[in-house]
């Protein structure tokens, strides 16, 4: 062979033991690329395995390796780190002198270490050696001029049987592809009868969830009319019991009231005649009438028990405001709670008063809530405040009936006196109290 015809440089001029195995060799490294790495013309036969790879894709890959050095480099490059004990020798320069010469001359040519060259035309020289070496193949016999023409009759009948055969094949390949078809039409049938079996499925379970969302709805509005019934049913009897219980204290009220004005209004005996009126009137000087007392003041205690005095009276308290007006800096609020129920329960023991006092329930309550008899002791509710229920409690009682609201809040005193309610300053309570 010629210099040209076996330069290394290019897998077209090495021989075709050393091109087959660069393409093997080329065509492994292929799925280790990622797919940018792969020449465009390369990346169909990724899919294929190793052998399929190789025969389809041999004359693509010589191409590719002799016009695109990058991709030589990266195929290269995937073989050196395969980790192979003869490839690691390759590249350090130092192949086995053993090593199968279209072997050597395929890895000469990807890997390309120093003196690459010089091993690749090596295992060529040796390659062209081993070529020589083979013995040349016979030369057929001569055949006789009746062996030819009895040959060319079976050869005739051969082909003619192929022809049958290939025949039957387009037949049966007719059958298969009419078949097919019919399967495929079937197929075809057979999907749409599930797909509307699936719709149908689909269609029905919506319905389902729609009965069941229905009946939920109809359960919840009947739940929630059985709800308002009840509460209507209890709100009658919590108005029936309070109508009761207010027309009880008003009848109360006016009956106190009835017998006050007739131990008011009541004459004792008469001790003089008329005569001795005239006689006192016409014989001497009149006696000078005593000054009226003034009214009492609402600071002054006398005026709580003098409103305590009256026909059923509820006194109405507005604990903390009581208590932090006259022990804020001395005592605890637990301690103020049981100072003012305790005084208050001294108070329900003189008078015959119904007495309440209101404490805010959001604030944090310690021990045992405290307790006197006579006395009730109220915590507002969550979400509503102390001051709410007092002028809720002097709303609810009956017209005519005597309120007393014990408070210095300005806004509970003007609400408590729109119910009717009759207003006492906090430290006049807490002077009255202070007595005990």
């Amino acid at each position: 062979m010629s210099e040209e015809t076996t330069d290394p440089a290019s897998p077209l001029f090495l021989p075709e033991p050393a091109r087959r195995r660069i393409v093997d060799l080329a065509a492994s490294t292929l799925p280790a690329m990622g797919p940018a790495e792969v020449p465009p013309p390369l990346r169909k036969f990724i899919k294929f395995n190793q052998p399929k790879r190789v025969k389809l894709g041999s004359t693509a890959i010589i191409r590719e390796l002799e016009v695109n050095p990058e991709f030589r480099e990266k195929a290269g490059g995937v073989v050196s780190g395969s980790g192979d004990e003869l490839v690691r020798r390759f590249v350090d320069g130092d192949p086995p002198v053993l090593t199968e010469p279209a072997l050597a001359a395929a890895l000469s040519y990807l890997l390309q270490p120093d003196g690459w060259r010089d091993t690749a035309a090596a295992a060529v020289a040796a390659l062209e050696a081993e070529n020589r070496a083979k013995p040349e193949p016979p030369a057929p016999a001569p055949v006789p001029d009746g062996q030819v023409e009895r040959l060319e009759k079976e050869n005739t009948r051969l082909r003619d049987a192929l022809a049958d055969q290939r025949k039957a094949a387009a037949d049966l390949h007719q059958q298969v592809r009419t078949l097919h078809q019919a399967v495929t039409d079937l197929t075809g049938e057979t999907e749409k009868l599930r797909s509307d079996v699936a719709a149908e499925k689909g269609r029905m379970k919506q319905v389902g969830k729609e009965r069941k969302a229905e009946r939920r709805r109809h359960e919840a509005e009947l739940a929630s009319v059985r709800t308002e019934l009840a509460e209507l049913k209890q709100h009658e009897r919590e108005d029936k019991r309070l109508g009761s219980t207010r027309m009880w204290l008003l009848l109360e009220t006016l009956s106190g009231t009835a017998a006050g004005i007739r131990r008011e209004l009541g004459l004792d005996p008469a001790e003089t005649r008329p005569g001795d009126y005239v006689a006192a009137e016409k014989g001497a000087e009149p006696e000078t009438i005593a000054a009226r007392a003034r009214g009492l003041d609402s600071h002054d205690p006398a005026h709580l028990d003098e409103l305590l005095d009256l026909p059923q009276p509820h006194l109405i308290v507005d604990g903390y405001n009581v208590t932090l007006t006259a022990w804020k800096d001395s005592l605890t609020l637990e301690q103020q709670r049981e100072r003012l129920v305790r005084g208050l329960g001294l108070l329900a023991g003189q008078k015959n008063a119904e007495i309440t006092v209101v404490f805010d329930g959001s604030d944090p309550v310690f021990g045992a809530a405290p307790s006197a008899r006579g006395v009730r002791v109220l915590f507002s509710a969550k979400g509503r405040i102390a001051d709410d229920v007092v002028v809720d409690l002097a709303r609810a009682e009956p017209e005519g009936r005597p309120v007393v609201v014990v408070s210095n809040d300005q806004e509970v005193q003007e609400r408590s006196r729109r119910e009717g309610a009759r207003i006492i300053p906090s430290m006049t309570l807490v002077k009255r109290i202070s007595r005990y």
